[in-house]
């Protein structure tokens, strides 16, 4: 068994396994289609990628995560009018390939969300009233100079290099967001956002001037859920990425992109938490991933997803990439419910780095199995260790099978995603010290971490 292989969830007697709580992928954006959101399912066996909280195990470290966006559909960018007739609305078409993520989090590409009709009235209102053909007279007030540190301010700084990408595959269209970081035409999104483009699809992407340029792929990892594309221009203006590690609970933050295809949104709030373990994934098998992420209650939606998550001086400090969803039965749309969630920065930084320079990226391994571990009321206390790879990092420390983890570097650790999220906020060559306990003693052990090489399912 490798290290990214799922260990068979095992429940200690006396137990009742609980469904986790799922985030899901924002879908890519556009228009034209309603689709069904997936979510986790009630009771039964756990999905592939999934982790039950009832003694169950986590994916091992380096395991694969791609995500699909959902289809806005053929009519790009506006779909079809309502029809205007008694007769029963049709069904709703299904949505493509959205995908989950566990804390519960939606991803942000945007595929339909909003029905075609309801994005046209949005933007052609000839539905209701009569629009107005001659200009407003009166005394307008001149717009308000921009102070630092405003939201204003802020969205000023970061609209230019915030882009909105469609994607044309065989199953139909999606999309989502993009945020430029080089002046000829390097642009990071989200994986998620553009894998449909690896199976003969076309990529655009439309600029805050309002041209569409091609764009290419240049590098993805599935993995983190980011992907860097090229786009066929020399002009951008590229964004100042910040640092995700300099935020604080409570700071103010700004999310810019395109929910449900509505290009240049800005929409602000604040750093809920820092650090949510985040697991996202689709009904594949191996597809879960998990990222430590800024959480966030600034409305992001489907279309979000790629966008920009910008402190209040206009610096990139993640990347949205999912939303909680209230989920339940009759509810068959995604959107906001003050629950989003970024990779930070500081993570995907060097991602970025080795997907520009080489197309794929390597990451962080600690060489264990690991599952949740409970206290006697059946609450999650903490990360269990299973099967130990010989000659990897944590057999090189002397973590052995059975250990319970409870921190990393000081940062309490209450279940196995929160140690996958641990590892993955680091790079090969890191060294951290893990606090376990083993046989009712506490002790520190510092592990030097270990690379995948690139190769996260080898």
């Amino acid at each position: 068994m490798t290290e990214n292989q799922p260990q068979q969830p095992q429940n200690q007697p006396g137990q009742n396994p609980q469904q986790p709580e799922r985030t899901q992928q924002m879908p890519m954006g556009g228009y034209g289609q309603h689709q069904q959101q997936q979510f986790a399912p009630a009771g039964g066996q756990p999905r592939p990628g999934q982790h039950p909280s009832g003694g169950s195990a986590h994916p091992q470290f380096g395991a694969p995560g791609p995500h699909q966006g959902a289809s806005p559909g053929p009519n790009w960018p506006f779909g079809p009018q309502p029809a205007q007739s008694a007769a029963p609305a049709p069904a709703k078409p299904k949505r493509l390939g959205l995908a989950l993520v566990a804390a519960t989090a939606l991803l942000v590409g945007t595929a339909g969300g909003v029905g075609g009709a309801a994005v046209y009235s949005a933007t052609n209102d000839s539905n209701s009233s009569p629009s107005v053909t001659a200009p407003l007279n009166g005394n307008q007030a001149a717009p308000a100079s921009a102070p630092d540190g405003s939201v204003q301010a802020a969205a000023a700084k970061v609209l230019p290099s915030t882009v909105k990408i469609a994607v044309a595959t065989s199953r139909g269209s999606a999309g989502g967001s993009g945020i430029v970081i080089s002046k000829d035409g390097l642009i990071v999104t989200n994986n998620h956002v553009v894998a449909g483009a690896g199976n003969g699809g076309r990529i655009s992407v439309i600029l805050n001037d309002g041209r569409t340029v091609p764009a290419t792929i240049k590098g993805t990892d599935p993995l983190t859920d980011l992907a860097v594309i090229k786009a066929d221009a020399t002009d951008l203006t590229p964004a100042t990425l910040g640092s995700s590690g300099k935020l604080a609970v409570g700071q103010g933050v700004v999310a810019i992109g395109s929910p449900f295809g509505l290009e240049a949104t800005v929409t602000s709030g604040i750093v809920s938490a820092l650090d949510r373990p985040v697991t996202s994934g689709d009904d594949e098998p191996g597809s879960t991933t998990v990222f430590p992420a800024v959480q966030t209650d600034a409305a992001i939606n489907p279309g979000n997803s790629g966008g920009a998550l910008i402190d209040l001086a206009g610096q990139v400090v993640g990347i949205n990439s999912a939303i909680k969803t209230a989920g339940g039965s009759g509810q068959s749309e995604g959107g906001n419910i003050g629950l989003g969630f970024a990779i930070p920065i500081d993570q995907a930084k060097p991602i970025i780095d080795e997907l520009v320079a080489k197309g794929k990226a390597t990451h962080a391994r600690l060489g264990v199995q690991v599952g949740d571990a409970q206290s006697s009321d059946g609450l999650s206390n903490g990360a269990r260790l299973g099967e130990v790879t010989p000659g990897g990092a944590a057999d090189k420390a002397g973590l052995q099978a059975g250990d319970v983890v409870t921190a990393v570097d000081g940062k309490v650790i209450a279940s196995g995603d929160a140690l996958v999220a641990a590892v993955r906020s680091h790079r090969p060559g890191d060294e951290v010290k893990i606090t376990i306990v083993r046989g009712g003693k506490t002790q520190t052990i510092t592990a030097t971490l270990g690379s995948d090489n690139g190769n996260p399912t080898g």
